[in-house]
């Protein structure tokens, strides 16, 4: 049951992306839209309404953008009994694999392919 929930709270999130992509003015991009999703897991975050859904669907909803959002506000939540100092430290530790896995991708793929034009 709780690959279910994975995939369907998964799978609404990124519908929901992909609606905000295709139903708002050409000028508003892809990067737009991953700021915005990050963004907005933030403030759930922040707000206490994500932690919920992450209880519910996992890897469902840590996963997509907004997860990535909630990780850096859980974080840096966590680090700031230390300071600002903490606040930073605490939100670049708790995000630091998803980067790191997104920095060596994108190298890879840079490595490996041409790019086009």
């Amino acid at each position: 049951m709780s690959y279910l929930l994975a995939f369907v709270v998964g799978g609404l999130l990124c519908t929901l992306a992909q609606l905000v992509l295709d139903l708002t003015p050409p000028r508003f991009t892809q990067g737009h839209v991953m700021v915005l999703f990050v963004v907005l897991g933030a403030v759930a975050g922040g707000l206490g309404l994500y932690r919920p859904l992450v209880e519910l669907a996992g890897a469902g909803a840590t996963i997509p953008l907004p997860g990535f959002g909630f990780a850096l506000v859980e974080g840096a939540l966590q680090g700031a009994s230390r300071g600002l100092g903490g606040i930073l430290a605490g939100g670049l530790g708790a995000t630091a694999l998803g980067l790191t896995v997104a920095i060596l991708g994108g190298l890879l793929t840079a490595l490996l392919f041409n790019p086009k034009g």
